[in-house]
């Protein structure tokens, strides 16, 4: 067995060893009760007839109920640690994770990107919100018990806490290709002030947050989305939504978590929220998975609805007016032509629904 080295370590082992030692006790009973069986009622002469037996509803009352109850708890025993394991805390910190032929991406909110290699505090806990860019990979670190397969086109989410100091392997546990056995890497486990002091010495050109907002301005999206009262945009005011319900055209509510951020760029007219309409496009193929990362750190890094002065998103903050023309949330009616690609300077004119948008036309409330 790997060495124990997270807070689920235990939990996972003593589940595992269970498991392990009862089919051990029923196997080894069974194959003793055959045994002794085809001793005791051997047939001792060619002519012997065997005397009949009767059935025992004490016995079958027994085999039926004892299985049962001990099904039911390792059930319940499983479902708890898995329950456990697939529910990151609310207070956990996060690291964004990209898969790649052949390599783990990491960036953390606070800038730094990492290759193949992770820098998490011991004794703290760790979210991992993670995609891929091609096929299905999964990340696998059998010293902390975490494994979970990383999907394209959707974000999923482990979480561990490391408990001792030390460097530990990270491999690719989903055959991705002729390199699969190369993509492997680490997880450093660090003191405190360890950490700290890597942080400290990192070159970081800013947090993850703002390289969202970088990315949410150069494709425009501020153009729509940015505050209330009169200049209200044509969709949604983002600030201080991120986990909270939206209510949806269709009459359902879903909360506004990451999946859902990804959605709304990606395929805008799946969700649409009530009371806008569905001319926002897609931002398929515009950006790229590490983008959408940053732009969800961004959206759920901007403040409630009603802070003093302008917004990050730009324009002032408050509640959207109801007259105006309006579009499913996270970016504008169209794309800029970004040359060099998503990211990029912005480049050529916006383009509204009724044609080009000239930059002091943004600034008009709409009609």
């Amino acid at each position: 067995m790997p060495e124990r080295a997270s807070t689920l370590a235990g939990d996972v082992d003593s589940l595992y060893l269970f498991l392990v030692g009862l089919t051990l006790v029923i196997s080894l009973g069974i194959a003793g009760a055959i045994t002794y069986f085809a001793i005791k009622y051997r047939r001792r002469s060619p002519d012997e007839l065997p005397r009949p037996i009767a059935g025992s509803m004490k016995l079958e009352a027994v085999w039926s109920i004892i299985p049962f109850i001990v099904s039911v708890g390792i059930f319940v025993w499983g479902a708890a640690i898995y329950f456990d394991m697939y529910r990151p805390p609310s207070d956990a910190m996060d690291v964004y994770v990209v898969g790649k032929q052949w390599m783990w991406k990491f960036q953390h909110v606070s800038g730094q990107r990492e290759i193949n290699q992770l820098h998490v505090p011991v004794g703290r806990k760790v979210k991992l919100t993670m995609t891929t860019e091609d096929v299905i990979h999964s990340f696998f670190v059998p010293s902390f018990r975490v494994k979970m397969d990383v999907v394209p086109g959707r974000f999923t989410y482990a979480w561990f806490e490391a408990t001792r100091p030390g460097t530990y392997h990270l491999f690719c546990a989903e055959y991705c290709g002729t390199s699969h056995s190369g993509m492997i890497g680490s997880i450093v486990v660090m003191e405190p002030t360890d950490y700290q002091a890597w942080l400290a010495g990192g070159r970081v050109e800013g947090s993850l947050s703002a390289t969202g907002q970088k990315v949410f301005q150069d494709l425009a999206c501020n153009t729509c989305h940015h505050g209330g009262g009169e200049l209200a945009g044509r969709g949604p005011v983002l600030e201080g939504q991120f986990g909270k319900p939206v209510q949806l055209e269709s009459g359902q509510t879903v909360i506004a978590d990451e999946d859902y951020v990804r959605e709304s760029i990606l395929n805008p007219r799946a969700k649409i929220v009530a009371g806008y309409q569905p001319i926002m496009p897609t931002f398929q193929g515009l950006v790229t998975e590490e983008q959408l990362l940053q732009l969800v750190e961004y959206i759920k890094s901007i403040g409630p609805q009603g802070a003093a002065g302008a917004g990050p998103a730009g324009g002032t903050t408050g509640a959207p007016n109801p007259d105006s023309q309006r579009a499913n949330p996270l970016a504008p009616t169209q794309p800029n032509n970004v040359q060099g690609g998503p990211g990029g300077a912005p480049g050529g004119e916006r383009r509204g629904p009724q044609g080009p948008v000239r930059p002091e036309e943004n600034r008009r409330p709409p009609q």
